[in-house]
């Protein structure tokens, strides 16, 4: 049981009915769909409750034990974990499946929530919360604007390089990069970096469905897996880029001089430590490696 007042555990229908269904009728309800095996939960649970901690009140977060609330997991037809749903009015208006990171979550949020008006108030994190929600050109639009007044806002900067990024400017990216020089955002200049290097390798490789073909064929094409691979990240596709990677390595690991390593290393990189999916495949990593 959580000491915050905004985050409570669900114990059977009944209070799911009332925690949950009515009490969405006043504020939004997010509902987590938990286990204790599942690792991923694990990793995705702190991160929504301090998300929730920072609408003071306006967002409520309710936690329902799938192994012990089978009887809410069916009615809600919860079948992969972790799955979050969000609900309002009185019935789920949207939901998620998997880890996610931070600004994913509040991206997912900003279309039916109201932000805390700290975060509401700063034009990167709307820059932020447009490029998350697939509106690059918006954010792009709204920087250009912000960078005209200060051209020395690192945090600007990086989020207009991906911008530049998403629509093929790749050599401006790149030039927008070599203008950050502050030392605490060299991570994340990395990280864009990375983005780039994936992008400028899909382009020379095959298609994503003449690579899922050669797959169907033979599903031990590591040529074909390691490039799907560099196909998926290029469009941000991350989990199934991971997975496959990490298979490739358990399975072959010196495949193109360690190719498989060394791009689950960069997909770190891009990630940060913080994201779960970082955290649940470094994990696997290591235990494959030892």
């Amino acid at each position: 049981m959580t000491d915050n007042a905004f985050v409570f555990d669900v114990a059977g229908v009944e209070q799911f009915e009332q925690l949950v269904v009515q009490n969405s009728s006043h504020k939004p309800v997010l509902v987590d769909f938990w286990a204790h095996w599942c690792a991923p939960c694990k990793l995705l649970m702190p991160l929504l409750e301090k998300i929730v901690d920072s609408y003071t009140g306006e967002l409520l977060l309710a936690k329902v034990d799938c192994d012990v609330e089978q009887e809410i997991v069916a009615r809600l037809g919860v079948q992969s974990l972790p799955t979050v749903v969000l609900f309002k009015d009185g019935k789920p208006v949207d939901g998620f499946t998997g880890a996610q990171s931070e600004s994913d979550i509040r991206a997912f949020l900003s279309k039916h929530v109201a932000e805390p008006a700290e975060i509401a108030e700063d034009p990167i994190f709307t820059a932020q919360t447009l490029f998350d929600n697939g509106e690059f050109a918006q954010a792009e639009s709204l920087l250009k604007k912000l960078l005209s007044g200060d051209d020395q806002q690192p945090a600007a900067l990086l989020l207009y390089a991906r911008c530049l990024t998403e629509r093929g400017a790749l050599a401006d990216a790149e030039t927008v990069l070599n203008s950050v020089t502050d030392d605490a955002q060299k991570h994340a200049v990395a990280a864009v970096r990375a983005q780039l290097t994936f992008l400028r390798q899909a382009a020379e490789l095959p298609d994503m469905a003449e690579l899922k073909t050669r797959l169907a064929k033979n599903a031990h094409d590591d040529e074909a897996v390691l490039q799907l691979s560099i196909q998926q990240l290029a469009r941000q596709h991350y989990e199934p880029a991971l997975e496959s990677l990490l298979q490739l390595f358990i399975r072959n690991r010196s495949f193109a001089d360690g190719a498989a390593h060394t791009t689950l290393l960069q997909v770190f990189e891009l990630l940060g430590t913080e994201h779960p999916l970082v955290t649940l495949y470094r994990r696997r990593l290591y235990q494959a490696l030892y």
